[in-house]
């Protein structure tokens, strides 16, 4: 199969022979006719494997071929992310493919300046990739229209239709026009995700080029049980004794992020960071640096996890699990791109066991486990499975209770009482009488004696005086 075989023009066969493409992967043999046909399509594949070429391909051919001009202040194929830095990076890709096309092409997305986006958009836009918070301020402004919408795409679209976006993507939705292709492009699909898509999608075309939600089988992983508050010096210790000199690093928080750059930096690794609290231009050099080797560590939440293209990435490191499974295949899928192999190596305390459990049941596979010397961990990260379940340590057999003898006190109080006459209980049953002791007072209760109230006295009431010593009593004055 060839590129040109899928009906794709000169310009573009071109532009992907000197982007040495050689063959059209799985997912784009599928994409590329569907999408020029106009339909509806929901795809799946692997990280890595070339979804954005297989959307921005036959769009650029369908804007080439078909269609009025964009009108000022319109566009006419709108894609949607959920990253800032992926907004650059699928601009990229339309750029390269597109090149030598009359075509506009922009993104739009919050962290910088509104107005020069707004400048852009007088002229229109024949492709606009925006993140949906920046996309619905230019709209509420008259910055875009969407009258002339031929084509949505969702990129990453399990995370665009998560709840996090939920009340933008409804917005969206209500002022697209309701002719339209719509095309969903992801890695991975809960049940719940498929069920909102199929409210927005027309008699899709479902493309599915490998199992739901794996993770690509070059990618070499393994988990390291460690304590939490251990992790960083673990961190260290790994980087120095692997000769680990080029990762991408994940974090859950931005303070995270600055303590392991700090670390790393102090240790004389050339570094950088990318999390929320950053500013955008500053986060694309962050990215750049990285790309370029001038940066050899990335330390990053997981505003990085998502499609970010970078060549030859040997190592993702996670120092922390991520919230929602599925990000864990986003994360990884940073390295093994392309078909190159790649290694993942996460690190695991004992509050990350459900997750650790929740990403082996969406992966469907156990994760290997490797102890550190050193740093084994105290508190123990329970077993997990395949199918989601964590393995309880079966708990140890109660020993039988030992009846232990009385108090030496009891034992005195509980001597067998006599009867009448001296005669002991044991030795009346003997003779044959009755055990009067089971009717009588029991030994060892307790009687209550009758106190008298606690409180004022009753009114009119006199409170004798203390007698003084050795003298009379003397009346209250």
């Amino acid at each position: 199969m060839s590129f040109a075989s899928l009906g794709l023009i000169d310009p573009l066969l071109k532009n992907v022979q000197r982007l040495n493409y050689q063959t059209p992967t799985p997912i784009q043999v599928k994409a590329i006719p569907a999408v020029l046909d106009g339909r509806d399509v929901m795809a799946s594949a692997q990280t890595g494997t070339g979804k954005t070429a297989g959307f921005a391909l036959p769009l650029l051919q369908r804007l080439v071929q078909r269609g009025p001009r964009v009108s000022s202040n319109r566009a006419r194929v709108l894609v949607l992310v959920p990253t800032r830095e992926l907004a650059e990076q699928v601009l990229q890709s339309f750029t390269d493919y597109g090149e030598g096309l009359d075509l506009r092409l922009m993104a739009a997305y919050g962290g910088v300046s509104i107005n020069p986006q707004m400048m852009k958009l007088r002229k229109g836009a024949d492709v606009l990739v925006a993140t949906p918070g920046r996309l619905l301020d230019l709209n509420r402004q008259n910055a875009v229209q969407f009258d002339q919408i031929e084509t949505l795409v969702l990129d990453e679209a399990d995370r665009m239709l998560d709840l996090g976006f939920a009340r933008e993507l409804d917005a969206v939705f209500a002022a697209l026009p309701a002719a339209r292709q719509t095309l969903l492009f992801s890695a991975t699909y809960t049940d719940e995700i498929r069920a909102m898509a199929a409210s927005i999608l027309r008699n899709p075309v479902d493309i599915s080029v490998s199992p739901p939600n794996v993770t690509a089988s070059k990618i070499r992983q393994w988990v390291v049980p460690v304590d939490k508050r251990n992790k960083p010096g673990l961190f260290m210790h790994l980087v120095d004794e692997k000769k680990w000199t080029h990762a991408l690093v994940f974090v859950k928080t931005r303070d995270g992020a600055d303590y392991l750059s700090a670390m790393l930096d102090e240790a004389g690794y050339a570094v950088d960071t990318i999390h929320g609290d950053k500013p955008q231009p500053a986060r694309l050099r962050a990215l750049e640096r990285f790309k370029t080797g001038e940066v050899h560590m990335l330390v990053a939440t997981d505003v990085a996890a998502r499609g970010l293209d970078i060549d030859a990435l040997p190592l993702v490191i996670n120092v922390d699990l991520p919230i929602k499974a599925q990000d864990y295949v986003h994360r990884i899928g940073r390295t093994g791109r392309a078909g190159l192999s790649g290694v993942a190596v996460s690190f695991v305390c004992a509050d990350e066991a459900p997750q650790l459990a929740a990403i082996e049941a969406l992966i469907g596979q156990t994760l290997r486990r490797e102890e550190v010397p050193g740093f084994e961990a105290e508190h123990r990260v329970p077993q997990t499975s395949a199918t989601g379940q964590i393995i309880k340590k079966p708990k140890k057999p109660k020993k039988p209770k030992v009846l232990q003898a009385a108090p030496k006190a009891v034992q005195a109080i509980g001597t067998e009482p006599r009867l009448h006459g001296g005669k002991t209980v044991a030795q009346e049953v003997a003779k044959g009488g009755e055990d009067t002791s089971l009717s009588g007072p029991n030994p060892f209760s307790v009687t209550k004696s009758r106190s008298k109230p606690i409180g004022k006295p009753p009114a009119g009431s006199r409170k004798p005086a203390d007698k003084p010593m050795g003298g009379r009593s003397k009346r209250p004055r």
